[in-house]
């Protein structure tokens, strides 16, 4: 069990075994448990609620983290290190959202989804990718992961630019305030942690009543919390959280949202509706669409010299994990959950397309490794 719980697959399989558990719920005897659990008070908060403003809040502060330390001292520390995954991930963000907008030209309200196929679910797509073992090279697991943390960022900057409503001048003054308490905390040396998880929480308190979506608040703290690029990095206050927060986002906030957010009634559901082109645009958007931006992108660079394949990679197994980039889960259904609030059929239907398109996302390019690395086995052995 101890060996399982420190695997990188656990968190993927326990995101898996709760959202499959929702849509079981949705559709079972189980149904009203199920809606209590979603819809129950946590402290004067619907659980719903608490899951998608307070606890991804905590998942995007990890995000932060993330960002940071790979920028400054980990795989996007120097500038050829970032030049393939960064075109990459925004190959794999425009694509998608140009099939998403193809199949929904039509119809302004669903329009507003379009960034919905645009994310890669790291925890997921990584979950996937260790199931291969040594037979993948290590340099895929590192570009896959520096991929999906540009892809975050992204994500991030499109929540703060796209889906932002109703603004409080009022509360965007206090949280730039408070911003700029955190950055003089930062230049004057200040190493407490608690001293910046304090002032986060008012961070927090004045983003969530501005109108910017409360989980912005998380990436600004971790922006402002020391970190630096020298040997002793590993003992900075950002990496002594980024250590501490982990667990609790794999094995309790991720599999958590998962569970209040996958489940989707299926009854009635007509094939009519199942191909229509919201779930439609959706589903090919992160299956077809993923696969062909960071593929194309990358294959551009690889071919004009600016870049060059992950060491000990071939060209077939790199496809394979650009197939994987398709896995967009998590983030997927979270953006979906600002593009369309408070309407239960496009719910419906956001969630059946990130469902599939992630699905066949993951089965396809676990199959695709499979039989690109027993290639490369056959012709080693030739």
């Amino acid at each position: 069990m101890k060996k399982l719980f420190h695997s990188p697959l656990a968190p993927g399989l326990l995101l898996i075994l709760l959202s499959v558990t929702a849509v079981v719920m949705e559709n079972t005897a189980a149904v009203g448990v199920y809606h209590q659990l979603v819809h129950a008070s946590v402290g004067g908060w619907p659980a719903e609620k608490l899951v998608n403003d307070v606890l991804m809040s905590v998942f995007f502060l990890l995000v932060g983290l993330e960002i940071k330390r790979e920028l400054l001292s980990g795989k996007l520390s120097q500038w050829d290190q970032r030049v393939l995954p960064g075109a990459a991930a925004l190959g794999g963000m425009l694509v998608p959202a140009a099939f998403f907008m193809f199949f929904n030209q039509d119809n302004p309200q669903a329009l507003n989804g379009w960034a919905i196929p645009s994310a890669t679910d790291i925890a997921f797509s990584l979950g996937v990718l260790a199931m291969l073992g040594d037979r993948v090279p290590p340099s895929l697991k590192v570009f896959l992961t520096a991929l999906a943390i540009i892809d975050d960022l992204g994500a991030v900057i499109i929540i703060a630019a796209f889906y932002t409503h109703s603004l409080s001048m009022m509360m965007l003054g206090g949280a730039a305030v408070v911003t700029l308490c955190l950055i003089i905390m930062n230049k004057s040396g200040v190493k407490s942690l608690s001293a910046y998880l304090v002032t986060g929480i008012l961070l927090w308190y004045f983003v969530y009543n501005s109108g910017v979506h409360a989980t912005v608040a998380g990436v600004i703290l971790a922006l402002c919390i020391p970190h630096s690029a020298s040997a002793r990095a590993q003992f900075s206050p950002l990496t002594r959280l980024e250590v501490r927060l982990s667990p609790w986002v794999a094995f309790l906030i991720v599999p958590v949202f998962g569970f209040v957010n996958a489940g989707v009634n299926l009854e009635g559901i007509s094939a009519e509706q199942i191909f229509s082109p919201v779930p439609v645009g959706i589903a090919l958007g992160l299956f077809v669409g993923k696969q062909l931006g960071v593929a194309s992108v990358s294959w551009l660079l690889i071919r004009l010299r600016m870049a060059r394949l992950p060491e000990g990679a071939t060209a077939i197994q790199f496809y394979g994990v650009a197939i994987l980039c398709g896995i967009g889960f998590t983030m997927s259904l979270f953006i979906g959950g600002l593009a369309f609030p408070g309407d239960s059929v496009l719910q419906s239907e956001l969630k059946i397309g990130v469902l599939a398109g992630s699905l066949l996302s993951a089965i396809a390019g676990l199959i695709f490794l499979k039989l690109a690395t027993l290639r490369r086995v056959s012709e080693q052995v030739e």
